[in-house]
């Protein structure tokens, strides 16, 4: 049984991923309220009742088990266990107390270094960008590597406004790194799946659809934090380190577009109102399209299809020949117009009905 198991892991060790997610939920919901992580309704999160912030407990529960007996042993993967235990460990803390910002931003680069300097998972090179030659890093290495783990970290974070969002960006941009990772052989394919296969359980809880109406569980901080140090991570993986490339950087620039855009977006929108750029409030991406009519799971569907267009552009993009200088001039015009349409809690929602034409379709 177990030859069996091991011979066909890309198949089975997926499906027991999704079930184990599948159990896990529930029985963390009857839980969620004595060990104080529920999310109660204020003046910037508008769901219906207290909801519990346990998917990424559940999703990782199960996912660091299932990666552990597929194959990715303790030895060569304990720094990247050590980081999703120390990540979920702050975030749950922080659904419960709060924690300070500087606590929490600590608790990132700790886990970011882990990574970075104790298994390795450095960005070596920005690649061929504007095609005069490859763009070394060299002494940035390091500080560059744990800057951009810990940004990606946050910018998953703040995605995580509606029902289903966060999840299923990463489920999107995960499946174009696995699309990438098997393309290439690359060892990581089953970990991404194992991922996405943890995902869909929970989505099952999480998104809206016709058969739930609302949420019955929340990813919190926890789950969200996570799930930037494991997308970062798969990223800068398949990126060059020295030898054969699964995906250009600039294809993963694609891939990670969306959120980082937006996170960029904010931070500018913030400043320039005078404000701690990593003060809350109701400017993101998702929220435009509420302002501009769509419901919660209109926003969600959109911003879903944006997120697969993008990593589409510089995954096929560099399969099919694009320059990658071409590619990396429309990604800055892309994040440069983003950010100069955010600053602007007013036109930004205009132009998106001005661009559906005030359409809207009922899901």
């Amino acid at each position: 049984m177990w030859d069996f198991v091991q011979t066909n892991s890309n198949f089975v060790w997926p499906i027991v991923c999704f079930l184990t997610v599948i159990f896990l939920v529930p029985v963390f919901i009857k839980i969620a309220p004595v060990m104080g992580l529920v999310d109660a309704p204020d003046s910037r999160k508008h769901h219906v009742g207290t909801i519990p912030l346990i998917g990424g407990l559940c999703i990782f529960s199960a996912f660091t088990i299932c990666m552990f007996m597929a194959g990715y042993d303790w030895l060569t993967y304990w720094p990247l266990y050590s980081a999703v235990a120390l990540l979920l460990l702050t975030g749950a803390a922080d659904d419960t107390v709060h924690l300070h910002p500087f606590l929490k931003f600590g608790m990132q680069f700790i886990a970011a270094g882990l990574l970075v300097i104790c298994q390795g998972t450095q960005i070596l090179s920005l690649g061929n960008l504007f095609g005069m030659g490859e763009i070394w890093m060299d002494f940035m290495v390091l500080p560059f590597s744990l800057i951009s783990l810990v940004l990606l970290i946050n910018a998953i974070n703040l995605m995580d406004g509606l029902d289903g969002l966060a999840s299923g960006i990463c489920f999107v941009m995960c499946g174009w790194m696995y699309y990438a990772a098997s393309v290439y052989g690359s060892p990581l394919s089953l970990a991404i799946l194992l991922l996405m296969a943890a995902l869909v359980g929970f989505k099952i809880y999480n998104m809206r659809s016709p058969l739930r109406a609302r949420a019955a569980a929340f990813l919190g901080d926890a789950g969200s934090m996570t799930l930037g140090l494991m997308v970062g991570w798969f990223a800068i993986k398949l990126a060059p380190n020295g030898g054969p490339v699964a995906l250009e950087p600039i294809a993963v620039a694609w891939v990670l577009a969306v959120p980082v855009w937006d996170e960029c977006a904010q931070f500018y929108r913030r400043v320039c109102e005078g404000k701690h750029p990593f003060w809350p409030d109701r400017g993101h991406l998702h929220h435009n399209f509420l302002r501009a009519g769509f419901n919660d799971g209109q926003a969600v569907l959109i911003i879903l299809v944006l997120v697969f267009i993008t990593g589409g552009i510089g995954v096929i993009g560099v399969k099919v020949g694009v320059p990658l200088p071409v590619l990396t001039i429309l990604w800055i015009v892309g994040i440069l117009s983003h950010m100069a349409l955010a600053k602007n809690l007013d036109t930004y929602p205009a132009i998106i009905k001005k661009l559906t034409c005030c359409k809207r379709v009922s899901l």
